[in-house]
């Protein structure tokens, strides 16, 4: 070929790529992305701009807001079990961002390749550790629930029993309150291995395909699934509750 037609043939591809007569397939792939683009920005377009753009902050106003509400259900003594209510409301954004979060993200994302030997079997010592503490604990809660049944009961076998369940029912809240909060705190740490502290984390381990072109929508999602905001939302409300609701049957036991 001579060097004329070879200058022709730069040219024309120079031509087609700067915008002159496209290719009908280049041109077709082309306008179904610009289509497909437009249709998920549309999808995300009623997402604030405060919310993409401060997803933590507007998670800690939500969590301060339902924890006044905590209080208040405690000054104005509503039902027992509304503080249950309450607490899931304050944890819900999070939470559900965080479940999201952590489903899309399969485990091999979190092996922790920089940990040590001694590191790994110093956790499992304190989870045994914890674990003995509990099982010792209720060894002699139950010791002592015995015995107080029995010396206020006497000897009706049928009485005892009907007691023991109605003890039994009554510490479930109590039992799914710690679950809870163990549930939370395990949440919180793989949250933090997978998208550290920062509000809008710049490197993370979550998987690339997770919110594909819907980045308005991922930098809420994964903004509100924050390690420390979960942490406060779901554990340091729980916490609050049970505090004052302890500290509301001691006056009443003091009274």
């Amino acid at each position: 070929m001579s060097e004329g037609g070879g200058d022709a043939g730069a040219k024309a591809a120079a031509v087609e790529e700067d915008g002159g007569t496209p290719s009908t397939a280049g041109s077709a792939e082309d306008g179904a992305t610009v289509i497909d683009a437009k249709a998920k920005a549309e999808r995300d377009s009623w997402l604030p701009r405060w919310l993409v753009a401060h997803p933590l902050y507007a998670g800690w106003a939500w969590t301060l807001l339902w924890a006044g509400l905590i209080v208040l259900d405690e000054v104005v003594d509503l039902a027992g079990w509304t503080w249950y209510l309450l607490v899931l409301m304050a944890a819900l954004p999070t939470l559900i961002s965080t479940l999201v979060v952590l489903h899309a993200t399969p485990r091999s994302h979190l092996r922790a390749v920089d940990a040590t030997v001694l590191g790994h079997f110093f956790v499992r010592f304190l989870a045994l550790v914890a674990a003995f503490m509990v099982w010792a604990a209720s060894v002699v809660m139950s010791a002592s629930i015995s015995t107080t049944v029995q010396s206020v009961i006497g000897d009706s076998e049928k009485e005892v029993t009907a007691l023991g369940f109605n003890l039994m029912l009554a510490a479930v809240p109590l039992v799914l309150s710690v679950l809870w909060m163990a549930f939370i705190v395990r949440c919180a740490w793989f949250l933090r291995r997978l998208r550290g502290w920062r509000q809008i984390p710049v490197k993370t381990r979550v998987p690339k395909k997770f919110l594909k072109g819907r980045p308005r929508l991922k930098r809420v999602v994964v903004g509100l699934a924050h390690p420390g905001l979960l942490l406060v939302a779901g554990l340091g409300t729980s916490v609050l509750a049970l505090f004052i609701g302890a500290a509301e049957f001691t006056l009443n036991v003091i009274g």
